[in-house]
């Protein structure tokens, strides 16, 4: 068995140990032995060798196309899927540290799951009924806004007749069309940029935009546009909280058009969730959310720079189906499902927290 093949066979039996283990990532870095995370921790495969500079660059070898090479090379980093023998997608990223060549590897189910097998509230699903309009799902890199986001995009695919297009750096979970017509443009291959992308939605005929991430000005000023333009925009953003989304969205902008862009954004967003994955009791992980609804009273805090109130909306806001991410975490503890300890290392405010566990 020639080199080539032996490290191919062995980044394959890595890649299947990710998927047997029900593990998230794979990582190769000099120094240590290969390491997958599982429940959010990670996990070293200690039979394996500790990997040495010349193992990930073969690994890296095996994953990477000329041109994606030529540009790692150019760049010191590189992002990109890696479908692996049609079964698995990963989303990849090969990159330079103290001149070695790392290896993270993120698997992408092939089945997109519901929001009901996610455990994540199927109220979700009303935002699919909106003609226009902003939607953002954030948290924490890792803690499943891609995942929720393809769920609202595959209930979208199967229940109205629409014009999808994604846009994403790489492309994560790819649809199987069905009542819906879904267009998938990659970063770097099938278009230069996020703005770029956005900017052929104008003359694409497109009802519903899924933006992989919304990363610097012109890309979020394209997305407003679009949303007030008769196009439903679905994004991410990696911020903790309602309140500091919409402080992260007004503060890219020079301060001359932040009044403007309050303005803007009142009138388009149509709600916020924020969600972390929490450590399961008995193994796993379950979603915790903070859903935010556009309503009057939100319209008004965004409107007038009083973004620091949102908090105290969502959290009187109950029967309108907002929620607060402290009473998502002590619902879950009062059911059994999570631990004290763990809702404690995600919210903001014990002593709150302890209040809502409390109340039976």
């Amino acid at each position: 068995m020639n080199n080539t093949l032996r490290v191919g066979q062995k980044l394959k039996s890595y890649l299947l140990i990710v998927a047997q283990q029900n593990a998230s990532d794979l990582h190769l870095v000099v120094g240590r032995h290969p390491t997958i995370r599982v429940d959010g921790r990670l996990i070293p495969l200690a039979e394996e060798e500790i990997l040495t500079p010349e193992k990930t660059k073969e690994f890296s070898k095996i994953l990477l196309t000329e041109n994606n090479e030529r540009e790692m090379l150019e760049k010191g980093q590189i992002n990109f899927s890696y479908d692996f023998e049609g079964k698995a997608r990963f989303r990849t990223s090969v990159y330079f540290q103290q001149g070695n060549l790392s290896i993270a590897m993120r698997l992408i189910q092939n089945k997109i799951r519901t929001l009901e097998e996610l455990d994540v509230t199927t109220n979700l699903y009303d935002f699919a009924k909106y003609s226009q309009g902003l939607v953002l799902i954030t948290g924490p890199v890792g803690h499943g806004k891609s995942t929720t986001l393809a769920a609202i995009v595959e209930h979208i695919n199967h229940n109205y007749d629409k014009h999808i297009l994604t846009i994403e750096d790489p492309i994560e979970y790819v649809y199987q069309q069905d009542r819906c017509i879904i267009n998938q443009r990659e970063i770097g291959r099938d278009v230069k940029s996020f703005p770029s992308a956005l900017r052929g939605v104008f003359r694409e005929d497109v009802n519903v935009v899924l933006i992989g991430e919304m990363r610097d000005l012109d890309t979020i000023s394209t997305t407003m546009t679009a949303a007030e333009t008769g196009h439903l925009i679905f994004a991410t953003l990696h911020t903790n909280n309602s309140a500091q989304t919409v402080d992260r969205i007004v503060d890219v902008f020079p301060s001359h058009q932040q009044n403007q862009i309050r303005s803007q954004l009142a009138n388009v967003l149509l709600g916020v969730l924020s969600q972390r994955l929490v450590p399961r009791i008995g193994g796993g992980r379950v979603p915790a959310v903070e859903i935010m609804l556009k309503n009057h009273a939100v319209g008004n805090l965004i409107r007038d720079n009083r973004s620091y109130q949102i908090d105290s909306v969502i959290e009187t806001s109950l029967k309108e189906g907002m929620v607060s991410l402290d009473r998502s975490l002590g619902e879950l503890v009062k059911n059994g499902i999570i631990s004290i300890d763990d809702a404690f290392a995600y919210t903001g405010n014990k002593e709150y927290l302890k209040t809502i566990i409390k109340n039976k």
